[in-house]
């Protein structure tokens, strides 16, 4: 696997907010600014999970013409993409309630955040897409101690990480993170990591337009054939496939039945729940 980037997509023509938000994201985030609404979507459509955007609602037409169309447009086409809208003092109030039914993750006023409330949102807000996937892809019943190891696992393929980050991540050893892995009845650590990277695949899947190689790339994969033999191995369906009968859905269907067998496997005991 490769490392992978967290970007942050920046649309917002205020310099001095451009540079409190570069030195916000420090190391944790790649931040690239970027000049319209179409230069967004493109870049979106090659991003990973975990990419967050933080943008002027109003770019290209103005506070009075109310947030862009373009805005509501790029919520529907990359719905697991976390937004920000950064806005003035003198928007508009009922701009607020429209942001929000839009699904913005957050509304923050740029004359009232320093380079560390900045650094606080960001962390606060780029873990929503990975769980927003865990919450449609897992049992109704998880125990915490499930959930912490998936969460951990997530997060460590978005970043194109191996099993041995995953170990360091959550602060044990190979030997007892294979051990807690049994006990919260998930499989061994490496398919764990294996079907959480195949999970988030299948989320970028659906978004339209979006290439297998792309896909691939923001998974951590070398090549898209990597992800190709993984989507065989796991689900025995190919990229296209799968975007036929609808990709999150299938695999987190696969993946609850895994953890089912894992559950019944005998000495296992039911210990999802």
């Amino acid at each position: 696997m490769q490392p992978v980037p967290r970007s942050l997509f920046l649309l917002h023509s205020d310099l001095k907010f451009q540079a409190r938000t570069r030195e916000a994201a420090s190391k944790a985030f790649v931040v690239e600014v970027v000049a319209s609404w179409n230069a967004l979507h493109t870049a979106l459509q090659t991003s990973g999970l975990v990419s967050l955007a933080i943008l002027d609602p109003y770019a290209e037409h103005g506070v009075q013409s109310g947030p862009a169309p373009e805005l509501r447009a790029l919520l529907g086409a990359f719905p697991s993409t976390t937004v920000v809208a950064a806005v003035m003092a003198r928007s508009r109030l009922q701009d607020l309630g429209t942001l929000g039914e839009w699904s913005v993750a957050q509304v923050i006023v740029i004359e009232e955040e320093d380079a560390a409330a900045i650094r606080r949102l960001l962390q606060a807000v780029r873990g929503r897409p990975l769980q927003s996937v865990l919450e449609r892809s897992l049992p109704e019943k998880v125990s915490g101690s499930a959930r912490e190891i998936l969460s951990a696992a997530a997060e460590v393929a978005t970043a194109g990480g191996q099993v041995e980050e995953l170990a360091r991540y959550l602060y044990t050893s190979m030997r007892t993170l294979h051990r807690r892995c049994g006990a919260a009845g998930l499989p061994p650590p490496r398919q764990t990591l294996a079907w959480m990277r195949i999970l988030l695949a299948a989320e970028l899947l659906e978004q339209p337009g979006r290439s297998i190689e792309s896909v691939a790339a923001a998974c951590g994969y070398a090549s898209d054939s990597g992800l190709r033999r993984t989507f065989y191995d796991f689900l025995g369906m190919s990229p296209k496939e799968l975007r036929g009968t609808g990709a999150l859905a299938t695999t987190s269907s696969a993946f609850r039945k895994k953890l089912s067998e894992v559950a019944a496997a005998p000495g296992r005991g039911a210990r999802l729940v």
